[in-house]
C-alpha cells in the first residue's frame, strides 16, 4: 500500500512539472553544487524578482516530465545536482541571471536550457544571457527611431534662429 501511495505522489510531481514545462517560454538547467546558502538566497531573490521560478529537481522526475513535452534532448545533462529555472514570460531573464552567476562561480554551471520548446546547449544559454533586458532593447530601438527626427528638429531650429537674427 505504501509503495502505491509513493508512486502516486511521484506521478503527481511529474504531472505538475510537466505542466510547468508546458507553460514556460524558456528554461535553464543548472548544476548548483558548491553554492553557499548566502549566495543561493541572493540568487533566488534575484530570480524571483525577475519572475523566474527556480527549484531543485530530481533528475528522473525532470527526465519524465521533459519527455512528456518533447524536451528529451535534456536527458544527456540530467545527472548530478540539478536545479531548474523556468520563465513564463521573459525569454532571456533566466539565462541572463544564471549565466552571470555561473561566470563568477567555480562550481555552479549551466548545463543546458530550452527556448520555445527547443532544447539548447550551455553555449546557446550563455549567448541568450548576453541579450539585454526587454526595457533596454525598447529604449535602444526608440532612440534609433527618434534620432533622425531629433536631427531634423535641430536643423529647423537653427534655421529659425538664423532667420530671426537677420530680421
Amino acid at each position: 500500500m505504501a509503495s502505491e501511495m509513493i508512486l502516486k505522489q511521484k506521478q503527481e510531481l511529474v504531472d505538475s512539472l510537466t505542466e510547468k514545462l508546458k507553460n514556460a517560454v524558456a528554461g535553464v538547467v543548472v548544476d548548483y553544487k558548491g553554492i553557499t546558502v548566502e549566495d543561493d538566497t541572493k540568487l533566488r531573490r534575484e530570480l524571483r524578482e525577475a519572475g523566474i521560478e527556480y527549484f531543485v529537481v530530481k533528475n528522473t522526475m525532470l527526465r519524465r516530465a521533459a519527455a512528456n513535452v518533447n524536451l528529451s534532448g535534456l536527458d544527456s545533462v540530467l545527472e548530478g545536482a540539478t536545479a531548474l529555472a523556468l520563465s513564463n514570460e521573459d525569454h532571456t531573464a533566466a539565462a541572463r541571471i544564471l549565466s552571470k552567476y555561473a561566470e563568477t562561480s567555480k562550481t555552479f554551471t549551466v548545463k543546458a536550457g530550452f527556448l520555445d520548446g527547443e532544447v539548447i546547449d550551455a553555449a546557446k544559454v550563455d549567448e541568450l544571457g548576453k541579450i539585454p533586458p526587454k526595457d533596454v532593447m525598447v529604449a535602444i530601438t526608440l532612440g534609433t527611431l527618434l534620432a533622425p527626427i531629433s536631427g531634423l528638429a535641430r536643423v529647423l531650429n537653427a534655421i529659425a534662429e538664423k532667420q530671426g537674427e537677420e530680421a
